[in-house]
């Protein structure tokens, strides 16, 4: 029996689009509720419907999340590769075949994300979990092929490499929200 390498391609593409529609609808739900405390709502709704500025502010989030998952994905898969470039020697691509079906524990974290689309810490903690067993599960897949020096050191080089991301970013943030707070004119 041939099995197709390509079978589960289409997957991360159907991730990327449940997971943004999820966060995109409690979004929605959020900017709605925003709305209607600043009082923009009722001057919204003399131009559109209810529904109608629903299905724009959903096209506006989802599109946003959309942008940032899949340059997640994109930074992600880059960091693997680089990673397997630096602390492996697989001349015939056996770690990534092997992985390549990860891309299922993804998918089912997106439509697992469903039921947390009302609130904003149950989605964030389905995708922090979808992404965690998927951690796992490429490392068991990888320890079949490679040696567990090279697993380790592949771990190592992911974990760094997204602290650093994620501690340059919450610094850039913090500065930001400082400078912009200093030069409001508060006593």
């Amino acid at each position: 029996m041939i099995k197709n390498p390509y079978l589960y391609s289409y997957l991360p593409l159907i991730t990327i689009i449940l997971f943004s529609l999820t966060f995109g609808l409690y979004s929605v739900n959020e900017a709605v509720i925003l709305f209607r405390k600043i009082g923009v709502y009722g001057g919204m709704r003399e131009f559109l419907s209810e529904v109608q500025m629903r299905v724009l502010l959903l096209i506006v989030f989802s599109t946003l999340y959309f942008m940032v998952f899949s340059a997640l994905k994109l930074i992600g898969e880059t960091i693997h590769n680089v990673g397997m470039l630096f602390f492996t020697k697989d001349s015939i691509d056996s770690a990534i075949n092997k992985t390549r079906g990860g891309s299922i524990i993804f998918f089912f974290g997106s439509l697992l994300s469903v039921v947390g689309v009302t609130n904003s810490y149950i989605l964030v903690a389905i995708f922090i979990a979808t992404a965690f067993i998927y951690f796992i599960y490429v490392t068991y897949k990888m320890s079949d092929v490679i040696s567990f020096g090279a697993v380790l050191g592949v771990m190592l080089f992911e974990i760094v490499i997204w602290a650093v991301i994620l501690a340059l970013l919450a610094y850039t943030i913090f500065k930001l929200y400082n400078g912009i707070v200093s030069s409001l004119p508060f006593n």
